[in-house]
Formats: structure tokens, C-alpha cells, sequence
């Protein structure tokens, strides 16, 4: 079976996909959702428990406010409707890495309801429901490899069990792999934007479950509907999301049925394969949480938190627009991060003119923060240095090539720029009469090109100007230089 993105382009035409995601996304607490064990990622095995997420007899969960907090800010930048009382339950299912039993989840009445995230999709802007976010508590972690009796036994790692997640519950609207992926990254920006997770895929602090269904376009009822599990990247979601809606069109197309299952996606191979059938949310058998009183939050909390929602990407990228005059495009690649935001605008402040910030921020700034996987306000230049160097650049003090030197030596290393540029003579060649000179020995020393340019041949001008440049070990003023070239070759 196919499993490219193209291969989906005959299904798409007879059949409609519906997807719906489910994303656990872990709070950036300190402790635990209802002890105080550390959720510091890494540490040795089974070292940050205690009987609480342990689940030993006796042992009362105490809700962590901080934990609170962050949900319902993640819930309000979600545009969410908090509500005053929400209600825990206990998820009851058995598995080696849940060691109560069962999990303190929320159900019929969930932290939040009834938000949405919109994203761009083909023809303008898409809206996606938000069905519900809600809080709950992290399993541990079954380990199926690396050890020495790993094909007989399966290890137990509990560090994870009673980590703080919000799990947040989308509605039925995705109706393409590609909607999918884009609802992800937009909603993986917000979170981000508002500073209650890091979001790290790698370490399992963002995991996503995949209910997806084919129907006949134009046909109202849904068809049955597959969950695929745990899927580590974005880019595999997508591709999982092709193959299952290939599998599923296959099925139906050859007269068979759609099995409620959860399957997992194999990325070597590009496939997802049956794990176990689907659970109904009956099978879970919920109750509320015997152990934990109904959570009611006052208005004052509610308000409390509302006051640090931060300014949010989309409504920051349009601002950027209007008071900085930047295209859509550079608006939305600056305030792609929360930090990338603050630094473009603590530049602008420190006196930067807005378009020579941006230029620089999204282009040479940008490949060094790739290049040595370090964002500009953690490099040794950090946003002061580099406020100082391209405030040398609009004064025309250095040029641009100048420095691009500059900035690669000290993106790392750090040091001041001002000061280099006066101990090593750096400073920009723009005396009108030493570049005449220099323009007039150019012409001179390549009669060739100049006749090429005289003759029409726009392109000859480089080699003049290279020759001016090189006589000037690289500090000339170029568009003196381009101005000054076409006047002379103009008059002769």
C-alpha cells in the first residue's frame, strides 16, 4: 500500500476524512500534580516517587495550585470557557505502569469547554473546536528495550506517574492529514506563547492520539473510526494519517468493515498496525474521585490568571504589522516564538530601525541561532551586542559585509562590537573623493568590463565593484560605490 501524501489525492476524491486529535501536553510544574515528587525529566529510574503516585494504601492525593494555574491559562489563550466547578474522576483500567489502577482524569465535567484554534487552510482561515481541556495525571512508563532480558520481561520506570498533563480534546473538523499538521503547530505555539509547558516531543512532554474516519463526501454520518497512539512527531502524524486513510478507503472500497481499534504507527515502514479494540468511554467505568473534593475556582483566581495571558502570536503578528510596518510573511516569522517576539521588539526599543532588525533577525541571526543550536539572548553577543552592531550599520559607521563578519566572530565568543571596529580599523570607506579615486583606477584596470557595461551588460558592473571593494579591504560603501560606477561610466 502507498503511504506518500500524493496517494491520498484519488482517495480524497470519493472519500472524506474526519479527524479528531488528542493532545496530552505536560505542565511545566516543579512537582507533581498531587504529591510533591520532582518532574525533573532524566533522573535515575524510580527515584522521584512516593507512596502518593505510587499508589500505596492510605496515601491522599493534595492537588498542586500550580497545576491549576497553568491549565486554566493554557485554557483561556485556547479561547476556552473555564469553568467555576470541575470535577475529578478516577479512569479505571490495568496496565503494568499504572500503578493505582486507575488514573485521576476529569470527565463529565471537564477544567474547560468549547474553544477553538483557527489555522490557515486552502481557500483562507479554518476554524477547529475545541471540545474540552482537561487535567489529569501521567502514567509511568513501560520500557520494552535496552536490556540485557528485554524479549522476556518488560521494565517499569514510575518517575512519569502523576506528572501533570492537560489533555485537549478537538473536534471532528480536520478533514485532511496537512489540517492536521497545521491545527499541531498553531496549537503548539500558543502553549509555547503562554510559557505552561516546553512542549518537548523527545521527552514526552507533548504526545498526540489521532481519531480519524472515511466517509463518502456528502454522506452526514461518520464512519468507524480508528485512534492511532503516541505518535512522536508531527511529520509522522501526518504520514500516519496518509497510510490509515489509504487502509480505511481500501477496506470499505473491497466491501469490508473498519474495525474500532487503536493502532500505532511504525515509521521505518510507514505503517500503522492493530494494537488493541477501542474502548468505549463505558469500558473506563469513570467515577468521581472519592479522594479529591470538586474543584471550584472563584472569580478572583479566574481573573488572576487571566492577567498573565500574554499577548498571543496571531493577535502579535497583526500588531507587528501596524506598528512596525513589516509584511505578513516577516510578522509571522518574528513572533513565531514568544522569544523571538520580545527580541525583535527589544531591539526596536533599543533604538534599531524595525525593517533593518527584522532583515537581520530572520536571515543572518537566524542561520547562526541554527547553526550552533543557541538563540540569539542565550549567544555571548546576546541582544544588547547586536543592538550595538547594527546601530553601526544604520549609521553607516560599518557595512553590511563588515558586519556579517563581525556577528559570525562574536555570536558566540561575544565582545563589543564598537570597540573592534575602532581597534581594527573596520570603519566604512565613504569619502566621496577617496572612492572616486579608487572607482577611476577600477575602470581603468578593467577596460574590458567597462565596455561590457556600456555595451548594455548590467553584470559587468560586479566585477568594478569587486575591484573597488577588494582595494578596500572590504570597507568600502557599495552603494556609493554602484552609484559612483554608473555616473563615471555614464559620462564616458
Amino acid at each position: 500500500m502507498a503511504t506518500t501524501p500524493e496517494t491520498s489525492v484519488a482517495a480524497l476524491a470519493k472519500y472524506e476524512p474526519v479527524i479528531g486529535l488528542e493532545v496530552h501536553v505536560q505542565l511545566l510544574t516543579a512537582t507533581k500534580i498531587f504529591c510533591s515528587c520532582s518532574t525533573r525529566f532524566g533522573d535515575p529510574p524510580n527515584t522521584n516517587v512516593c507512596p502518593v503516585c505510587l499508589g500505596l494504601p492510605g496515601a491522599l492525593p493534595v492537588l498542586n495550585q500550580r497545576a491549576v494555574e497553568f491549565a486554566a491559562l493554557a485554557a483561556m489563550a485556547l479561547n476556552c470557557r473555564v469553568h467555576e466547578t470541575s470535577i475529578f474522576a478516577r479512569k479505571n483500567y490495568f496496565y503494568p505502569d499504572l500503578p493505582k489502577g486507575y488514573q485521576i482524569s476529569q470527565y463529565d465535567k471537564p477544567l474547560a469547554e468549547f474553544g477553538w484554534v483557527d489555522i490557515s487552510a486552502r481557500g483562507g482561515t479554518k476554524r477547529i473546536g475545541i471540545t474540552r481541556l482537561h487535567l489529569e495525571e501521567d502514567a509511568g512508563k513501560s520500557l520494552h528495550e535496552g536490556f540485557p532480558d528485554a524479549t522476556e520481561n518488560t521494565a517499569i520506570d514510575l518517575n512519569r506517574s502523576g506528572v501533570p498533563l492537560i489533555e485537549i480534546v478537538s473536534e471532528p473538523d480536520l478533514a485532511s492529514p496537512d489540517e492536521a499538521y497545521e491545527y499541531l503547530t498553531r496549537l503548539k505555539e500558543i502553549v509555547l506563547y503562554t510559557g505552561v509547558s516546553d512542549c518537548n516531543m523527545e521527552e514526552g512532554s507533548l504526545r498526540c492520539d489521532a481519531n480519524v474516519s472515511v466517509r463518502p463526501r456528502g454522506q452526514k454520518e461518520f464512519g468507524t473510526k480508528t485512534e492511532v497512539k503516541n505518535v512522536n512527531s508531527f511529520r509522522f502524524i501526518r504520514e500516519a494519517l496518509v497510510y490509515e486513510i489509504e487502509r480505511q478507503v481500501e477496506i470499505v472500497e473491497s466491501g469490508g468493515k473498519i474495525a474500532q481499534e487503536t493502532r500505532l504507527y511504525n515509521s521505518s515502514e510507514g505503517k500503522t498496525y492493530g494494537m488493541r479494540s477501542k474502548e468505549q468511554a463505558h469500558d473506563y467505568r469513570y467515577f468521581p474521585e472519592p479522594d479529591l473534593p470538586p474543584l471550584r475556582l472563584d472569580a478572583a483566581f479566574v481573573e488572576r490568571v487571566r492577567a498573565t495571558l500574554p499577548e498571543l502570536p496571531e493577535a502579535r503578528a497583526h500588531r507587528f504589522q501596524e506598528q512596525y510596518g513589516l509584511t505578513a510573511y516577516d510578522a509571522a516569522v518574528l513572533t513565531d516564538t514568544r522569544g523571538e517576539a520580545d527580541t525583535y521588539e527589544a531591539l526596536v526599543t533599543a533604538g534599531v530601525p524595525a525593517k533593518l532588525a527584522a532583515n537581520w533577525l530572520s536571515g543572518d541571526v537566524a542561520a547562526l541561532a541554527n547553526e550552533h543550536h543557541m538563540p540569539l539572548q542565550h549567544s555571548g553577543l546576546g541582544i544588547e551586542g547586536l543592538a550595538t552592531l547594527l546601530l553601526l550599520v544604520d549609521a553607516g559607521t560599518i557595512n553590511g559585509p563588515t558586519a556579517k563578519d563581525l556577528l559570525a566572530e562574536l555570536y558566540v565568543a561575544g565582545g563589543n562590537p564598537e570597540a573592534l571596529v575602532r581597534d581594527r580599523g573596520l570603519a566604512q570607506v565613504s569619502d566621496t573623493a577617496e572612492l572616486s579615486a579608487l572607482v577611476d583606477a577600477a575602470i581603468a584596470a578593467n577596460p574590458a568590463a567597462a565596455a561590457d557595461f556600456r555595451a548594455g551588460k548590467q553584470q559587468a558592473l560586479g566585477q568594478l565593484m569587486r575591484a573597488v571593494k577588494d582595494a578596500t579591504s572590504g570597507k568600502a560603501d557599495m552603494p556609493l560605490v554602484n552609484r559612483l560606477l554608473r555616473d563615471r561610466l555614464s559620462e564616458q
